[in-house]
């Protein structure tokens, strides 16, 4: 039976664009053959990273006190899902043409120096092992292909950084532009994520 972490970053809920993507994609799935670990950010509420957070990163874990030892924990939590998942599922909506500041804060304790990546005399390489990720991107706009996707570069680099490359993405663009733009925006994602659960 596979892992599958979910990652849901949309503020609205379960009511948000991308939810609903994540939420088809999950109906799709054999129930017998996997294990869902979901991580709904909008919940959870990460903190900014702050100075002493990382500062506990940075201290070994037998010289910590009691707070860096709780403060590195919140990362170490995050890392060993992400590193113990076959798979992961991540439904991201576009807010201000960036992702939302709590996927942000989610990235930010992953990419850690010595732990999911290591600087190297030719470069930076990554310590996770590579596995399939789906991003689920919902957008009010159209935006996949043009200099205004700043999420997909930035995705694909920030999980690339760490060992994994085998990065899709599944667009629903226009949501905001009507409502048939919405329901064809929406029925080619459908047939873009039944396409990827095929091969």
């Amino acid at each position: 039976m596979k892992t599958i972490l979910v990652v849901n970053s949309s503020l609205n809920g379960e009511a948000g664009n991308s939810s609903k993507l994540v939420a088809n994609y999950i109906a799709k799935l054999d129930d017998q053959q996997v294990k869902l670990d979901v991580l709904n950010l909008n919940e959870v509420q990460l903190p900014h990273l702050t100075q002493k957070e990382m500062a506990a990163w940075m201290t070994a874990p037998e010289a910590r006190t009691s707070e860096q030892a709780e403060l590195a924990g919140i990362s170490d939590a995050l890392l060993s899902r992400l590193i113990e998942a076959d798979e992961v599922v991540i439904g991201l909506p576009m807010y201000n043409l960036g992702v939302p500041s709590t996927f942000k804060a989610w990235i930010d304790r992953l990419a850690r120096a010595g732990k999911s990546f290591k600087y190297t005399e030719t470069g930076p390489v990554g310590l996770i092992a590579d596995k399939p990720v789906t991003v689920l991107a919902a957008r009010g706009g159209i935006y996949a292909g043009t200099e205004y996707d700043s999420q997909t570069p930035y995705i694909r680099h920030v999980f690339g950084l760490m060992g994994i490359r085998s990065v899709n993405f599944v667009y629903a663009e226009g949501l905001n532009m009507g409502e048939e733009a919405a329901q064809k925006a929406f029925s080619s994602a459908n047939e873009k994520i039944i396409e990827l659960l095929s091969n």
